[in-house]
């Protein structure tokens, strides 16, 4: 019996080690980590777009001039022709509404062209239909006016940064102008989300001054400045460009300060004035 129970287990055993001997030989199959090859993260260059300018002016580089003396001097003597040539259209446009002013004083009729020219700068200049002819040649003649030279030259300057600015280059926009018309000119790089306005771009400098002029001589937030000019015709004084700067308080956001960094720029810049303006100023005081 005993013997019969050792070759039972043996057995067993021997059963055992059959089955799992093909196993006990085998090793472990240990896979190698995979290398994680990152690939270098190239930065994506946007290529910058280099804005063309609006128009076909040649513009001195401002920038590149060192000399604060002779930037000033080039940018004033850039400027002035335009303005000279502005004012002096006002100034005859001027004496065109004296003339039509005299003629109807004198209960005369208008002739045909004054009539046309009258109707043209009623509705250019925003006067009222409802007055009678004599007031609104006495409205026209509060509109149609200059504005004292060295005035637009420091407001130019002030503006533009010397005619530096990105609006000045592209858009021979000296004066910060606003347009509402969709491409009209250059979106400004800050505006508000939901904003539609663009700063006006121009053709020519004289037609950024004349559209400069028109909007201090018809925009309802100019009006005190042209009550002012009107008081100072009407008691035969110069038309002093600090006197006058003081109607420009809504030019911009800044208000008092602008108006007397505007007032501080023509007190400092004087030298340049009496260097580039005629002396004295070429128009009869009754205009």
């Amino acid at each position: 019996m005993k013997l019969h129970h050792f070759i039972k287990t043996m057995a067993i055993a021997a059963l055992f080690i059959a089955l799992i001997a093909p196993f006990s030989f085998l090793k472990p199959t240990i896979k190698p980590p995979i290398a994680i090859v990152e690939k270098p993260v190239v930065p994506v260059v946007k290529e910058k777009v280099v804005e063309q300018p609006l128009h076909n002016v040649v513009l001195p580089n401002f920038a590149v001039i060192r000399d604060i003396k002779s930037k000033k001097r080039q940018f004033f003597e850039f400027i002035y022709p335009a303005i000279e040539q502005e004012n002096n259209n006002l100034l005859a446009l001027r004496a065109e509404v004296f003339t039509m002013l005299a003629t109807l004083s004198l209960e005369e009729n208008l002739s045909a062209e004054q009539e046309t020219l009258l109707k043209h700068l009623i509705k250019k200049y925003k006067i009222s239909t409802k007055y009678s002819p004599l007031q609104q040649l006495d409205e026209l003649l509060l509109r149609i006016d200059i504005v004292p030279s060295e005035l637009i030259l420091v407001q130019a300057a002030n503006e533009s940064a010397w005619g530096t600015s990105r609006f000045a280059k592209i858009g021979l926009n000296f004066f910060g102008m606003w347009c509402y018309k969709k491409g009209c000119g250059m979106v400004p790089g800050g505006r508000d989300e939901g904003a539609r306005h663009e700063v006006a771009a121009f053709n020519s400098v004289e037609h950024g001054v004349q559209r400069y002029l028109h909007n201090i001589n018809t925009n309802h937030a100019y009006s005190v400045f042209r009550t002012i000019r009107g008081q100072l015709r009407t008691q035969e004084q110069p038309l002093s460009p600090q006197i006058l700067a003081t109607g420009l308080l809504r030019y911009s956001i800044r208000g008092t300060d602008y108006v007397l960094e505007i007032t501080e720029m023509i007190r400092h810049n004087q030298v340049y004035f009496d260097e580039i303006l005629p002396k004295p100023m070429e128009e009869p005081m009754n205009l």
